[in-house]
């Protein structure tokens, strides 16, 4: 079974990955200028937690819906280089992901599927033991994902969705708010470093960092709305 998890859980984690992850930062940072640049969509503590659970799991297949220009992509494939096994699987309606990710990274460890996920249903593994989904954030895709995906893989494996809190609540109608009803109905908590959602959990996290030398960011943003939370 996997470990709930909790703030108590992600500290210990960055602790125990600090210096493998100050190395992954640079390598990050270096994406971001040119001839790269990459848009960078996460913020770098969801970016980072992202990292931190998958070096923990140590899952031999990612499940990656939405990459946009690739910076989930790329953090994603650092831990699985990290980890030294590994494949990932992503998909996304444009490709702009494939000029963006660097071939050292991708090369023996990445399929990538243009389309639509859910008209590809049958071409994402049911072997899946880490999903992270940052794709169309209406109710709708989220009900999809709720009805036709999460029944095909198995409990116990690492979950992150994006765009969830914005806010202190998400907005009505949106994949944030069917996916924490759908949680709540399960009494399945989530973990959240948002800001705007919970800053005390947020401080605390830039806190550690600091004391760990990792508190330069990568990017500047104040947009962290990404949840964490164990499939079951």
């Amino acid at each position: 079974m996997h470990q709930h998890i909790d703030i108590d859980h992600i500290i210990g984690l960055y602790r125990a990955y600090a210096h493998d992850l100050d190395r992954v930062r640079e390598k990050q940072r270096k994406l971001l200028a040119p001839p790269i640049s990459l848009k960078a969509q996460l913020d770098d503590i969801e970016a980072e937690i992202t990292y931190l659970l998958l070096r923990e799991a140590r899952p031999e297949t990612v499940v990656e819906i939405g990459t946009f220009h690739g910076w989930s992509t790329t953090w994603i494939l650092q831990a699985l280089r990290d980890n030294g096994t590994g494949h990932l699987y992503s998909y996304d309606i444009v490709d702009h992901v494939v000029g963006n990710v660097p071939a050292q990274l991708s090369t023996g460890r990445w399929t990538f599927t243009q389309g639509d996920a859910r008209e590809n249903l049958e071409k994402i593994p049911d072997t899946a033991d880490f999903l992270f989904i940052d794709a169309a954030h209406s109710a709708s895709f989220a009900r999809w994902y709720i009805r036709e995906l999460f029944p095909r893989i198995r409990a116990g494996i690492p979950v992150c969705v994006h765009d969830v809190f914005h806010g202190r609540r998400p907005l009505p109608f949106t994949e944030g708010a069917v996916v924490l009803r759908w949680l709540a109905d399960r009494d399945n908590a989530c973990f959240t470093a948002s800001r705007v959602h919970d800053l005390e959990t947020h401080d605390r996290l830039n806190d550690v960092k600091r004391s760990l030398a990792l508190g330069h960011p990568l990017r500047e943003s104040r947009d962290n709305p990404m949840i964490f939370f164990t499939l079951r």
